[in-house]
């Protein structure tokens, strides 16, 4: 087999039993949909980092920023992506934004994702 390729069946032969398993558990098209789009915003390396940086506490934005040398415009833009993906939240300390992961689930996202990579 080349590189690259995939093994495929010899035979053409329809196992009915488990198709219909398989259907009972798909989720929904747009369940689906919004699980691809919550996956995406795990492929930017910049998002991952401020993850990473808020895994250890609440910080502000300009503190990330200093932390992954970076302008606080950009973090604040993938701030924006994070939080409408429902991944950080933030409050307002007088004129200071703090974020923090929404809930442990990002955590353990992550979490999983880097034991699987460093199998």
């Amino acid at each position: 087999m080349a590189i690259g390729e995939v093994d495929h069946c010899e035979v053409t032969e329809i196992h009915e039993d488990l198709i219909r398993r398989v259907n009972e558990k798909m989720p929904s098209e747009d369940l689906l949909y919004d699980l691809a789009e919550l996956f995406k915003v795990f492929g930017d390396s910049t998002r991952i980092k401020i993850l990473f940086a808020l895994f250890e506490a609440e910080i502000c934005v300009c503190d990330i920023a200093e932390s992954l040398n970076m302008t606080q415009s950009a973090v604040s833009h993938q701030l924006r992506i994070l939080k409408q993906a429902k991944l950080v939240k933030s409050r307002r300390d007088g004129k200071s934004v703090f974020y923090s992961l929404d809930d442990e689930h990002v955590a353990t996202i992550i979490n999983m994702g880097l034991e699987h990579i460093e199998e």
